[in-house]
């Protein structure tokens, strides 16, 4: 009954989601409920957390699974909850809240605009392959950063200090983890110091209070948002936004559930006379229905909020894999009306099985029914590290230190290569050797997004160290910097995690999620202790940015230009060629070498240029060779050109 209700409210053309209008002299509040709830009330407050209501109203159904309720006199400053006799909440879509996201708030948006918003500009991108992302969680960036005025606050990224490591590392894109309001961090304790990374949704369209300085005042959390995106555009950044629209912080007690009972979510084929089971393929208890026309209203309407009201720049969707594909071309399609320059990519998989077949789900093997969208290669990352379910186990990275059997060399260098194409079809690589995927799954190479490290598992320090016993500090640095040179020289979006410049550790702990500061904090005296090591990230990335032969963006333009060399065990090579990409170098030779030995390559002939050689980029120059014979260092990249 409650299905066919559903489908019969869904197709009046004035849907809408809870939405107060005000005027000093009334608020209209609307409410998308059932139609057969007994009783539905707006409770108002004075304050955003404590005290008795000091008034109810109860809401009239004015249409199909629609409620509507006008209360007279100025509500401004006030706030208000929601009550369908399942508990009250602030509603699925409000845009300002009291601490904790209990209440909704009544507040003037406008007045939450920073000095300057109105010209506030998205900085210019071509394609998502000119971008250099760079994922970033709030508190771990500055909240041991000696000279940060607001450490672990939005405000931190607005301080000159952020941006001039931004701008001269030279990423032009943030990745900010989950800053919309988070359920598993107490706003009213904020002294505890509880950290979490987000993924815990409760009001998805306000930012997180922890992150402000005033939690308890809605308009703050709002306007300080700003204010951090507005200085990372002035200064050449993209900000792009996680997004988690899979699941919620729980079932019972989500603005979801509380609203419209099981319409958001995905019950189990098992469900039945011996009660609701709730599909997990988010493996946090529950998933949402993308399917369902409501909930991806929901996800279109709020990623263009996002956009219009924040200036977000890109999203990232938590487990894509769970949503389904016609809703993910949607947003695709409502986001290009505002602006095709707005990069979305997810991850292509679900943490379980969903009630939905993989067929129709947004899975990384269905990434050509998704044109414009791009997912992660596990591929190139765990080729380069080794596999994700077993940190001991080391991949292409370690092969010069660990025995392996040379049907495992094989499958290193050719998943390897498959990175290094962008995960597009390319002749040399052959797809019966490739781990996890058996056929290409990019139409294009802006659809693959490069990396060998992010939040999830292992920060890449940390992961040789766990997978390659008895490292020396020089094996690792030498490899890192190894592994990062096969992620920027890709024709993939290349991704990377905030710290691997500094040579990040999280001493070892697998998954952060909730550990304390001193895990997850950046350190920041390794810049000064470990200057080689940020000076070849600049390095890279410029050189990256500088020559257009790294980044295509085209499949065709790849197959074009980009050929593998034929090398011994060990060793990854490609040549960029015939000016590819209109660059100002003719021919681009890359060689990766994981192996402990010095090693003599064959190259096509010619008078080269060396710009990368033993843990040093200089595109200026590092020295000349001529002839066919490459030496390339242990464990170390060999970049030249002709």
């Amino acid at each position: 009954m409650l299905m066919s209700m559903t489908t019969i409210a869904i197709q009046s053309q004035d849907f809408r989601f809870d939405e107060v209008t005000y005027t000093p002299e009334a608020s209209t509040f609307k409410l998308f409920a059932p139609n057969d709830a007994k009783r539905v009330t707006v409770r108002l407050y004075r304050d955003g957390l404590g005290g008795k209501a000091y008034k109810t109203i109860k809401m009239s159904r004015v249409g199909d699974s629609q409620w509507q309720a006008t209360v007279k006199g100025d509500l401004m400053g006030k706030y208000y909850t929601f009550d369908v006799g399942k508990g009250e909440c602030p509603g699925v879509f409000a845009k300002a809240v009291g601490v904790n996201g209990k209440r909704g708030a009544v507040i003037n948006m406008a007045e939450t605009n920073p000095t300057g918003w109105e010209k506030d500009q998205r900085p210019v991108m071509k394609s998502p392959v000119d971008l250099v992302v760079y994922e970033m969680h709030h508190r771990d960036f500055s909240i041991a950063r000696e000279d940060a005025q607001y450490k672990g606050k939005f405000l931190a990224l607005t301080e000159p200090w952020a941006i001039n490591h931004l701008k001269s590392l030279g990423v032009n894109a943030i990745h900010i983890l989950p800053s919309y309001d988070y359920g598993s961090v107490d706003e009213t304790r904020l002294s505890d110091n509880k950290y979490n990374w987000g993924y815990d949704p409760v009001n998805y369209n306000v930012p997180e209070g922890g992150y402000s300085t005033d939690p308890y005042e809605p308009a703050v959390r709002i306007r300080e948002f700003k204010q951090m995106v507005q200085a990372l555009h002035k200064a050449g950044i993209r900000v792009i936004l996680d997004v988690v629209y899979n699941h919620t912080y729980d079932i019972d007690h989500s603005n979801f559930q509380r609203t419209y009972p099981d319409y958001y979510y995905r019950l189990s084929e098992d469900s039945g006379n011996s009660g609701k089971t709730y599909s997990n393929g988010s493996g946090c208890g529950n998933e949402t229905a993308s399917e369902k026309p409501m909930m991806r209203q929901f996800m279109i309407e709020s990623v263009k909020y996002w956009i219009k009201e924040y200036h977000i720049d890109g999203f990232r969707f938590d487990l894509m894999g769970c949503h389904d594909i016609e809703t993910m071309n949607a947003i695709r399609q409502a986001v290009d009306e505002i602006d095709p320059s707005i990069f979305i990519y997810g991850e292509g998989w679900s943490a379980g099985a969903c009630a939905l077949p993989n067929e129709q789900l947004g899975m990384k093997a269905n990434i050509p029914q998704m044109p414009r969208i791009a997912a992660f290669s596990d591929e190139i990352r765990d080729a380069l590290r080794g596999p994700f379910d077993d940190d001991s186990k080391c991949g292409w990275l370690g092969t010069g230190i660990r025995i392996f059997k040379s049907s495992d060399l094989a499958g290193f260098a050719e998943s390897l290569k498959f990175g290094i194409v962008g995960a597009i079809s390319h002749p040399q690589v052959d797809m019966s050797k490739v781990n996890y995927s058996k056929q290409p799954w990019a139409l294009e190479p802006t659809q693959m997004m490069s990396y060998v490290s992010c939040h999830d598992d292992m920060c890449l320090v940390d992961r040789l160290k766990a997978s390659i016993p008895n490292l020396s500090e020089a094996e690792l640095i030498r490899l890192d910097l190894l592994a990062q040179t096969a992620v920027f020289t890709s024709q993939g979006v290349p991704f990377m995690l905030s710290g691997e410049e500094l040579l990040r550790t999280k001493l070892g702990v697998h998954n952060s999620f909730e550990s304390p500061d001193s895990i997850n904090h950046l350190d920041w005296g390794n810049k000064t202790k470990y200057p080689q090591v940020f000076d070849y990230y600049k390095n890279l990335i410029a050189l990256r940015q500088h020559h257009p032969a790294f980044r295509l963006g085209s499949a065709d333009l790849v197959r074009k230009h980009l050929e593998f060399l034929e090398s011994p065990e060990k060793i990854v090579a490609f040549r960029l060629k015939h000016y590819a990409g209109r660059d100002d170098w003719r021919n681009i030779i890359v060689i990766l070498n994981a192996g402990k030995a010095d090693t003599e390559v064959t190259i096509p002939e010619g008078n080269y240029t060396i710009v990368c050689c033993d843990g040093v980029i200089n595109e200026n120059g590092l020295g000349t060779l001529k002839g066919t014979k490459a030496i390339v260092d242990a464990q170390s990249a060999l970049i030249i050109h002709d």
